[in-house]
């Protein structure tokens, strides 16, 4: 059985990589063959593929074979979860300064009355 935060973990590893983040950017204008996305990166297609492979095990690109060619696109719901567990920690953030603020706010009336 794989640890709970396995999936995110295939996420954020494939993130990781300029590579597949510029697979990822080219993608987000709409599906492109596995040559169209190997043309502006300077790796052999194996390479290519093999980072593919990456993004489509984290579940951020889905492929389809027709024939003799791969056409990938993004996956919509890929990103929700690195998403959603990067907007839980930014709202305990906000919660902790915003309490930081309020205490240092308190303090300064104090200093101020003294």
């Amino acid at each position: 059985m794989a640890p709970a935060g396995a999936p995110l973990d295939r996420v954020f590893h494939a993130l990781a990589d300029p590579a597949r983040r510029s697979m990822l950017e080219r993608l987000s204008r709409g599906p492109a063959s596995v040559s169209e996305l190997a043309q502006p990166l300077s790796m052999s297609l194996p390479a290519v593929v093999q980072h593919l492979a990456v993004l489509e095990e984290s579940g951020l690109v889905r492929s389809q074979k027709v024939g003799r060619v791969r056409t990938c696109q993004i996956e919509a719901g890929g990103m929700q979860r690195a998403e959603q567990w990067i907007n839980e920690r930014r709202l305990a953030w906000e919660r902790r300064l915003d309490r930081l603020g309020g205490y240092l706010d308190a303090q300064a009336e104090k200093e101020g009355e003294s």
